[in-house]
């Protein structure tokens, strides 16, 4: 028998998996949030020239860039409350999992961002009477900034995309609510043809917004 999509039973599903949506992005830019705060402070300490300083960074970032985000999950979950004594909230353990491997991430663009800046910049505002922390923040990082946008912009949709590893610890987002509808209704191919769609939404309506923050900064130079 020739397989038929059953447009209503996506239809019908739909209501089911969008109570993952408000998990899938909680987790997601929480975690970033507290990733990009992480990856400024290390990726300003990868480029110090002290090498007390500079290690512990090269460290975090090559952990954490070299493992894959399905194990820190699991590790964070199943393995930190060994050492703590207490169970982990799967909420937490997302939102951790995120903000640590999208801080190493960003670290290595906050780096590059910050070097691709020519020396004569800085060397413009000491001149100027500006101490290295003034000339760094005002004349160094914006212009850095801005080139790091369409890079984090994919940070960002890499690590909405990355939520999905998360049902593994029972986290109530898109394809953990997919799970438990298909447990009920047995229509896999359907709900997960909607649970990409709705993916594919997020991330799109994303690039979207980055797009226009793009085309409006480089009008504004």
């Amino acid at each position: 028998m020739a397989f038929q999509f059953d447009w209503q039973a996506a239809i019908d599903a739909i209501p089911f998996l969008l109570k993952g949506i408000p998990y899938t992005l909680m987790i997601s830019f929480g975690g970033l949030a507290i990733g990009f705060v992480l990856g400024i402070f290390f990726g300003l300490l990868s480029i110090n020239k002290r090498w007390l300083l500079r290690w512990p960074a090269v460290a975090y970032i090559e952990i954490f860039r070299g493992t894959p985000i399905l194990v820190q999950v699991l590790f964070i979950f199943y393995g930190l409350p060994d050492i703590i004594g207490g169970p982990i909230d799967p909420l937490v353990a997302g939102t951790a999992a995120i903000a640590l491997n999208s801080g190493a991430y960003i670290s290595e663009v906050v780096r590059g961002g910050v070097q691709s800046i020519d020396k004569g910049q800085g060397e413009a505002g000491l001149s100027l009477g500006l101490s290295r922390t003034q000339t760094f923040w005002t004349i160094i990082w914006p212009q850095a900034f801005r080139r790091m946008i369409p890079p984090l912009g994919n940070q960002a949709i890499v690590s909405i995309k990355d939520t999905s590893l998360f049902s593994v610890i029972g986290v109530g987002e898109l394809v953990r609510q997919g799970q438990v509808y298909i447990a009920n209704t047995f229509t896999a191919f359907e709900v997960y043809f909607v649970v990409a769609i709705m993916y594919l939404v997020i991330t799109l309506s994303l690039s979207l917004v980055l797009r226009a923050y793009e085309r409006r900064g480089l009008a504004s130079v």
